[in-house]
């Protein structure tokens, strides 16, 4: 079925550029997470111009709203997006996986490629990551995943988590893992307790950096997940966003990182706590390109144009990558403190630490 679609589709491209004097052929087309992707061979001295002022009449012959085209290794490259992305579950990943990542280091899904994006939260270049995103664009799904997928390659003793969730709901699953260090927080006066212990633990991590330096590196790595961070702005106030700021500011040298999520980054509300503090920005379905842009941190992402379900960009370092996130669902979250590792990572690099760097990762 997929290789008659892809054929018809390949067809009517073919059609659509012969109608306008582009005799080009169509050599191949790849299902990806995102797209259905086609390699056109067109005539010497075809200017890339032509075929792409076409793209929303090949975009209209395909039942598609829109198609993306740009040259790729001599050819050129269409990218049709695809109307029901299938999911990609994170256990068969992570189980493909294990004994390869390095500590610390979170599985996003896969990219546009199909590989895996790993993402090593205590690189000094990602520390804290801002998720983004409206009811539907699944970035409650992509915290519970990054957590999981943290858990699966990291025992208690290398990484420990503290969860905050206005209503409860979107992080309960994780509270059965070895790895939580406090009770979930609820409402705006347990997120408030929460937050000042944390901090009061990121300086007691740089007090005893100060002192011994091998007394703080032995720490577990903490990860604080705060679902809906503008909704507990509201609720709680400056306070949050002076605890936040703080620890996204300081934290990452005492091995405390920040993965906070929103629906709408307001400027207003979040403004001062995002600025430069969030290296790394997860998009999904926005309302807009205005909170595409605040969301992201640069303009052109796109991210006003995803379908939801999982689909996102990830903007690091300059670099604007699409990205389906990895999903677990509840029921196999509640089985996963039987798999988390009992054991540390070895501290050397292995040969199969050294073959997993050819995966797409953000290191």
């Amino acid at each position: 079925m997929q290789r008659q679609l892809l054929e018809h589709q390949a067809d009517r491209i073919e059609m659509v550029l012969a109608s306008h004097e582009i005799p080009v052929r169509v050599y191949g087309g790849v299902l990806t997470p995102h797209t259905i992707r086609f390699h056109l061979l067109a005539p010497l001295g075809t200017r890339l111009s032509r075929i792409s002022s076409l793209a929303q009449e090949i975009a209209l012959a395909l039942g598609s709203a829109d198609c993306r085209i740009q040259r790729w290794q001599g050819a050129v490259r269409v990218d049709v997006p695809r109307v029901e992305p299938p999911p990609v579950y994170l256990l068969p990943l992570c189980d493909k996986l294990r004994g390869y990542i390095p500590p610390c280091t979170a599985l996003l899904g896969l990219d546009g490629e199909g590989s895996r994006l790993l993402l090593r939260l205590s690189s000094p270049e990602v520390a804290h990551v801002l998720v983004a995103g409206t009811t539907g664009s699944g970035k409650t799904s992509l915290l519970r995943s990054m957590a999981a997928s943290l858990a699966l390659f990291n025992p208690p003793h290398q990484v420990q988590f503290a969860l905050i969730h206005p209503k409860g709901k979107g992080l309960g699953p994780l509270t059965e893992l070895p790895h939580l260090g406090w009770p979930l927080a609820q409402g705006a006066q347990q997120a408030l307790s929460l937050l000042a212990e944390v901090v009061e633990e990121m300086e007691r991590r740089d007090r005893a950096a100060r002192g011994d330096s091998s007394r703080a590196s032995s720490k577990p790595q903490l990860v604080l997940v705060v679902d809906e961070v503008a909704a507990l702005v509201q609720q709680a106030g400056a306070q949050v966003v002076e605890s936040l700021t703080r620890l996204v500011q300081q934290g990452r040298q005492a091995g405390v990182h920040v993965i906070a999520s929103t629906q709408r980054p307001t400027s207003r509300l979040l403004g001062g706590l995002m600025k430069a503090n969030f290296p790394v920005r997860l998009v999904g379905r926005v309302m807009s390109g205005q909170d595409a842009r605040l969301a992201a941190g640069v303009a052109g992402t796109g991210a006003e144009r995803l379908g939801g379900r999982g689909a996102f960009v990830m903007v690091a370092e300059g670099r604007v990558v699409k990205l389906q996130a990895a999903y677990i669902c509840e029921a196999e979250l509640a089985g996963l403190r039987e798999k988390v590792l009992i054991h540390p990572q070895p501290e050397s690099v292995s040969p199969l630490e050294r073959a997993a760097r050819s995966l797409r990762s953000l290191t």
